[in-house]
């Protein structure tokens, strides 16, 4: 009995329990005493069994407990399945032990972890759902075992996995579903390279590690869905407190726009304002793309210089000093049309052009360059922003107007007459600005003109310190100066541009008294007459221009300045140089062009002839001879004969 308690105490190999059977036979014991000891043995092996099996359950509660630890530090989901499998493999005695798992978008499953396996088949191996052991388990939701896979019919067998059994040299497998409620989301897997049977006892516990697999399975994807959700909680953060802070300087700037309007700022003020709350470059244009104010904020490489956007451009890059790269005239006027169309700023490349419009009255243009990409609210600051512009070039315009009809009503009574109080006219000049015994010249343009012209001649004459009206469906102006041909130029060419139709402007002058203003008028609207009946539509002349017509139609009859604007060239030539080209061109016009009469009345030589004429024509210009030109020199030539030598 002692012997036995022995090898049961220090473990014994169920072998050595014979021996003191045996001992005992040779001894020579008698048959009831062999027969006591059989039993014992019977027994103690019994005993030796039970605790085994309690080892074997402590080892495989020990597993378990280890597992559920692993699940409670869950880091690293494939690090918790290779524990699980391992410990699958050495708690079964298993030579290999694997784990697989559904591909919903394949309706397959794949190997996921391996433990023991040697063959890259294998372990790459796909089971379609429902073929082999683990397929079956997949779709059943049920345990299967085989002692011999290879011959066991009641699974499908398919070339791809018997041929990675057999890669593998597996014989003996067990399977066991990895449930997450009713759906199995894979299979846990112990198998042998001979044949094997599986016990009950083995089943479970490998569907205990199965179920805590599973368990990892879904506490990873909680985990990561849970990150998931808080990146997500944490980015929309981050964007609502973006957009706060956004609405806040929204907030501000509408403040500081409209506090800077009900202060009496200006459109300098407001661009001065938009480029310090967003940073930047701006550009005011107005609705002809001049400029009309520009900033920038202190970390800013350059900006243009005020003029006119359609020749040099707009907003520069920010990409560094000394470049200039600029969004061109056509690009903005074609981006101020799309703003206007869907009544918000547009983007060009780095550039945002925001419309500046009242109705369908287009008053210009913000052109900004921002430092930073604007956001949906600072987009909306810049729009803001071309709103409060509208509302101060609108009450400009209206300034502008109210003060453009008084000086309208002031050039009326001027031109009028006749005036019965000078004092008075040039004492509500003097309020304008205006001194009415300096210099003016008077300008009259003619053509098909509304009140746009109007508003535009006020405009034009109101920066250079004159007045404008409209009379008897022309547009009277009153400007300083000395020069009618230049003035009359310049305004037939500005107002043809601004009104993108022909226009034609005569003028007089200068008028350096209020009532010479009204005789000048009458000239410069029968030289705009003249004009446009002489087939120079959208020209601008003065009468000393216009040759005899301007002498014929000229209220002061300027003969001096007439035969001097014809032939003075000529004259001042033969005065400083002694010489007959006034007598040859009169021996010229007088032989109807022939150079040999001419030569003849003169007594010289026909070459003399052609060389005096040749000097008049680099005088006089080549086209002197044209019909119109020699007309207005014969008729400049008898003039001058009659008065005699110009001084």
């Amino acid at each position: 009995m002692l012997e036995f308690l022995t090898l049961l105490a220090r473990e014994a190999a169920p072998i050595e329990f014979e021996r003191p059977l045996l001992a005992a036979r040779q001894e020579g014991a008698p048959a009831a005493e062999l027969a006591a000891l059989e039993e014992v043995k019977v027994a103690a092996l019994r005993v030796r069994e039970l605790l085994e099996r309690r080892r074997r359950r402590e080892e495989e509660l020990s597993a378990l407990y280890d597992t559920a630890g692993d699940l409670a530090g869950l880091r690293d989901l494939d690090a918790v399945l290779r524990a699980i499998v391992h410990r699958a493999r050495t708690l079964l005695g298993a030579d290999v032990s694997y784990l697989t798992l559904d591909d919903p978008e394949r309706g397959d499953t794949y190997m996921r972890i391996t433990d023991g396996s040697v063959a890259a088949s294998f372990q790459t191996l796909r089971l379609p759902a429902g073929a082999g052991l683990g397929g079956l388990v997949a779709v059943s939701g049920t345990p299967y075992a085989t002692a011999h896979y290879g011959n066991d019919p009641r699974f499908r067998h398919t070339k791809e996995i018997d041929s990675g059994v057999r890669d593998e040299g597996l014989v003996a497998i067990l399977g066991v579903p990895l449930l997450l409620g009713p759906a199995v989301i894979g299979v846990l897997f112990a198998a042998n390279r001979t044949e094997r049977p599986f016990a009950r006892e083995e089943v479970a516990l490998l569907a205990s590690l199965a179920a805590h697999a599973a368990v990892a399975i879904d506490t990873a994807r909680l985990l990561t869905e849970t990150q998931a959700a808080l990146a997500e909680l944490s980015e929309a953060n981050k964007v609502i407190q973006a957009h706060s802070a956004s609405v806040e300087r929204a907030a501000a700037a509408h403040d500081r726009m409209t506090a800077l309007v009900l202060r009496g700022g200006g459109v300098d003020d407001v661009a001065a304002d938009l480029v310090d709350v967003l940073g930047g470059a701006l550009i005011v244009l107005d609705a002809q793309g001049r400029t009309l104010a520009t900033a920038k904020s202190a970390a800013w490489p350059g900006i243009p210089p005020s003029g006119d956007a359609a020749d040099s451009g707009a907003v520069p890059s920010p990409s560094g000093a000394g470049d200039s790269s600029l969004l061109g005239a056509t690009e903005v006027a074609s981006a101020v049309a799309a703003s206007r169309a869907e009544g918000r700023s547009v983007r060009r490349g780095d550039v945002f052009v925001a419309a500046v419009a009242a109705g369908a009255d287009n008053l210009g243009a913000l052109v900004f360059h921002p430092t930073q990409p604007l956001e949906g609210a600072d987009q909306r600051i810049l729009e803001r922003a071309a709103q409060i512009t509208a509302l101060l070039l609108l009450f400009r315009r209206t300034v502008a107007e109210a003060e453009g009809q008084v000086r309208g009503e002031l050039l009326d009574d001027l031109i009028a007459g006749p005036l019965r109080d000078e004092e008075a006219l040039r004492s509500r000049a003097l309020r304008l600005g205006v001194s009415l015994d300096e210099p003016h010249v008077v300008v009259a343009a003619a053509g098909e003109l509304r009140q746009r012209a109007l508003s535009w001649a006020r405009t034009f004459a109101a920066t250079r310190g004159g007045l404008a009206a409209g009379r008897d469906g022309r547009i009277a102006l009153l400007l300083p100066g000395s020069d009618p041909a230049a003035a009359a130029r310049t305004v037939a060419k500005e107002l043809t541009r601004a009104l993108s139709r022909p226009v034609t402007a005569g003028a007089a002058g200068p008028a350096s008294s209020p009532a010479a203003v009204g005789p000048a008028f009458h000239e410069a609207d029968s030289c705009a007459t003249a004009l446009i009946a002489l087939g120079r539509t959208g020209d601008g002349a003065s009468h000393t221009e216009l040759g005899y017509v301007g002498l014929l139609l000229g209220d002061r009859r300027d003969v001096p300045a007439f035969v001097h604007a014809a032939a003075g060239p000529v004259i001042d030539y033969d005065a400083r140089r002694g010489t007959a080209l006034l007598k040859t061109l009169e021996a010229y016009f007088a032989a109807g062009g022939s150079l040999a009469r001419a030569a003849e009345s003169l007594h010289v030589h026909v070459n003399t002839v052609t060389q005096r004429l040749d000097r008049i024509s680099h005088l006089l210009g080549a086209d002197w001879q044209s019909p119109s030109r020699a007309l207005d020199l014969q008729l400049a030539l008898r003039l001058h004969r009659l008065r005699g030598p110009l001084t």
